[in-house]
């Protein structure tokens, strides 16, 4: 498995912006898709968005498509989400996963195989 840290959270009044980061370690970074994930409080885990290994596949949830935008450098095991326009609706806590296989649901949280702990994204009105 990967160890995953997030960092980049906060508050932000509606309308602005935030960049989460997410650095990995523990094997090769390079080998495995990356997803975003948030939960807000009483909800399930939900998909933000994910890139794959080299990142030629990228995927959004259509709530935040044209809003948010996730890459990754390899070169310094990171991947991050840079969100833009924020709502209200966009608090929650945000999750990075790692997952190393090949064949899988890249909307399903099941199908990532490591998590970070989560940083806090709160949007006020």
């Amino acid at each position: 498995q990967v160890q995953l840290v997030e960092s980049g959270g906060g508050l932000v009044q509606a309308g602005g912006s935030l960049r989460l980061s997410c650095v990995a370690s523990g094997r090769t970074f390079s080998t495995g898709d990356m997803g975003w994930f948030r939960q807000a409080p009483g909800k399930e885990r939900e998909f933000v968005a994910a890139i794959s290994r080299i990142g030629g596949g990228i995927f959004y949830a259509d709530s935040v498509k044209g809003r948010f935008t996730v890459s990754r450098d390899n070169a310094k095991n990171t991947v991050s989400l840079q969100m833009n326009s924020l709502k209200p609706e966009d608090t929650a806590v945000y999750y990075c996963a790692a997952t190393d296989r090949r064949y899988y649901n890249v909307y399903d949280p099941l199908s990532y195989d490591s998590w970070g702990q989560g940083t806090q994204v709160t949007v006020s009105s």
